[in-house]
């Protein structure tokens, strides 16, 4: 077998032993610009503002984001500046994480709340009702903390607004 070898085959003759490559260009990312990653924010130490139309949705947390009374407010960014995931971080410990790689916005947060709450019933429900976001950077610069409330509340811009308080010691006369 130290004999050279006399034939060639014609499918390999002449070509390199690697396949050439091909030029596309490859999109590095498709977020747009100025939105940020989250853990870039925290290594610069960029302070995060959460939307305050949060607060005013009154929405269900077992139900569609679309029910949501006024529609603009799903448009909105949820974070100042914009970022690409955020972890939403429950009292109990759950944890879900919100995306889109052009800025997470409050539907994207509402979204990702409801896939974890839409199969529970009412009554197994505490605290059924959005309440707002808060961002703690002592606790963790990288998620918000999601609050719930029993009530819808005050959905509307209408003026301040405080709870009412009930009058346990009237009685019936």
């Amino acid at each position: 077998m130290s004999e050279p070898l006399t034939k060639v085959d014609s499918a390999v003759q002449g070509l390199s032993s690697s396949p050439p490559k091909e030029t596309k260009h490859r999109r590095a990312s498709s977020s747009a610009n100025g939105v940020m990653n989250i853990n870039d924010l925290e290594a610069s130490g960029t302070e995060i503002a959460v939307a305050p139309e949060t607060q005013r949705l009154g929405w269900k947390i077992n139900t569609s984001p679309t029910t949501v009374d006024d529609k603009e407010f799903l448009k909105k960014v949820l974070t100042t500046p914009p970022v690409k995931k955020i972890d939403l971080h429950f009292p109990l410990g759950l944890e879900v994480t919100a995306r889109n790689l052009k800025g997470v916005t409050i539907k994207d947060a509402l979204d990702a709340i409801h896939k974890q709450f839409k199969k529970r019933a009412d009554d197994e429900l505490d605290l059924p009702y959005l309440a707002g976001f808060e961002w703690d950077k002592e606790e963790s610069w990288t998620r918000l903390v999601v609050h719930l409330r029993k009530d819808a509340g005050q959905t509307g811009f209408g003026g301040g607004g405080g709870k009412k308080k009930k009058n346990k010691d009237k009685t019936d006369e």
